[in-house]
C-alpha cells in the first residue's frame, strides 16, 4: 500500500463496492462490462516486454550508437550529447513502437544513468521526458493515445497526422531536449553516468545477449503492437512470451511484472472513473473557440487523462477542422504536467521514483519541471504552420 499507483485502483474498487450496494450487483457488473480496459492491459504487457534485458540492450545499443555519431559530427561533450540523444530518440520512437514502450525503454535507460539526487535537475529531466513522450508519438495515427482515440472517427491518416502535428512534434522534442542539456549543463556530470562509464561496469550485467534471443523478443513485441486494440490476442501472445522468457532465463533479468501490474492497476482505476466526467467536459469543449480549446485542453489534461479528453471531444458534433487539431494539440502539449495526464506517465513514474530524493516524486516538482517544456510544446504546436 506504500505504492502511489494503488490509489486510483483502490478508489475504483471502493466505488464499485458502493455501486453494488446502491444499485445492485447486476447494474455494477453491467457498468464494468461497458468500460474499455484495453489500454491498461496493453500498457501492462508492453511495459513487461520492453523492460526485459534483450529489448533494453538493443535499445541502449541503438541510442548509444546514434549519440556517438552526434559526438563525432558536432564535437560536443559526452554526457550532454548522450542525454540529448536519449531524450530525443527515445520519445520519438514512440511513434512506431507506441508511447508506453518508448516511455519504458527511455526511463529504464535514464534510470541506469542517474547517479546523483539534484532535485532541480531530476525534475526538469522528468518534465522533459513526460512532455516529449506525450508529443513524440504524434507522427503516426496509432501510437499516441489522444490521437488514437479520434483518428478513425475524424478520418486522420498518416499523411494528415504528419503534416498537421508530426513534424511539429519532432521540433518540440529536439528543442526540449536541447533546453534541458543547456540549462543543466554544469550539473550533468555530477548526476549522470556516461555511456562509457556504464560500459565499464558492463560486467555486472553478465555476458552479451545472443542475437537469436533478441530476435525472439522482437518476434513477440511486433505482434503485440499490431494487435494493440485486441486484448485477447496480445494477452495470449504475452503468455507465450513468458514461456520463452523462462526457457531463456540465463540471458534474462527479472521481468518487471510487479511494476507493470501497479501501472495497469493505476490506469484501470482512471478508466473506471472516466465516463463520469462526460457531464461537464463535453459541454465545456463544445463552447470553446480554437485558441480557448487549445489552451483549455492543455490545462484540463493535467486533471484528466488526455486520451479521455480527446475521446469526449470526438463526441462533440460540429467541431471545425481547426478546432479538432487544436483539441488534440492541446491534449498532447499538456501530457507531461501530471502523472495522470498521459497513459504512459505512470510507467515512467514507477521506474524512476527511487532515483529521486526521498525515493518519491513530488507532484508539484513534476508540475514545475514540466512547465517550460509544456510552454515550448504549446508555442510550436500553435504557431508553427501545418504543411
Amino acid at each position: 500500500l506504500g505504492e502511489i499507483e494503488v490509489v486510483f485502483g483502490l478508489w475504483a474498487a471502493a466505488f464499485i463496492g458502493v455501486f453494488m450496494l446502491w444499485d445492485g450487483p447486476k447494474a455494477a457488473v453491467a457498468y464494468v462490462d461497458s468500460v474499455n480496459f484495453t489500454e491498461p492491459l496493453f500498457v501492462f504487457v508492453i511495459m513487461a516486454i520492453c523492460s526485459t534485458r534483450p529489448i533494453l540492450e538493443m535499445a541502449r545499443t541503438l541510442i548509444f550508437s546514434c549519440a556517438r555519431v552526434f559526438r563525432r559530427i558536432f564535437r560536443t561533450p559526452a554526457i550532454q550529447t548522450e542525454l540529448f540523444a536519449i531524450l530525443t530518440l527515445g520519445p520519438l520512437a514512440g511513434s512506431f513502437i507506441t508511447e508506453p514502450a518508448a516511455m519504458t525503454v527511455t526511463a529504464l535507460i535514464l534510470f541506469s544513468m542517474i547517479r546523483g539526487m539534484n532535485a532541480r535537475v531530476l525534475y526538469l529531466m522528468l518534465g522533459v521526458l513526460f512532455v516529449n513522450v506525450s508529443i513524440g508519438g504524434a507522427m503516426t495515427p496509432y501510437a499516441a493515445p489522444p490521437i488514437l482515440m479520434v483518428a478513425s472517427t475524424w478520418g486522420w491518416d498518416f499523411s494528415y497526422i504528419m503534416t498537421h502535428l508530426g513534424w511539429k512534434a519532432m521540433v518540440v522534442v529536439a528543442i526540449n531536449s536541447l533546453l534541458f542539456v543547456v540549462i543543466s549543463s554544469t550539473h550533468l556530470s555530477g548526476n549522470f553516468h556516461t555511456f562509457d562509464e556504464l560500459e565499464s561496469k558492463g560486467g555486472d550485467r553478465g555476458a552479451a545477449v545472443p542475437l537469436w534471443v533478441t530476435l525472439w523478443h522482437l518476434a513477440f513485441l511486433v505482434p503485440v503492437i499490431i494487435f494493440a486494440h485486441h486484448p485477447a490476442m496480445f494477452m495470449g501472445i504475452f503468455l507465450f512470451f513468458l514461456g520463452v522468457v523462462t526457457l531463456t532465463k540465463h540471458h534474462q533479468e527479472k521481468v518487471r511484472l510487479k511494476e507493470s501490474l501497479l501501472v495497469a492497476f493505476f490506469l484501470g482505476g482512471i478508466v473506471v472513473f472516466g465516463p463520469f466526467q462526460t457531464w461537464w467536459l463535453k459541454p465545456l469543449l463544445a463552447s470553446m473557440g480554437d485558441l480557448a480549446l487549445f489552451v483549455g485542453a492543455s490545462a484540463l489534461t493535467a486533471i484528466t487523462d488526455n486520451a479521455a479528453l480527446t475521446y469526449l471531444g470526438s463526441q462533440v458534433e460540429g467541431l471545425s477542422e481547426t478546432a479538432k487539431v487544436a483539441l488534440v494539440a492541446g491534449a498532447l502539449a499538456g501530457g507531461g504536467l501530471t502523472v495522470i495526464a498521459n497513459a504512459p506517465n505512470p510507467a515512467g513514474y514507477s521506474i524512476l521514483q527511487s532515483r529521486f530524493p526521498g525515493k518519491e516524486i513530488n507532484p508539484l516538482g513534476l508540475l514545475l519541471g514540466a512547465l517550460l517544456p509544456t510552454v515550448v510544446a504549446m508555442c510550436c504546436l500553435w504557431w508553427l504552420p501545418s504543411l
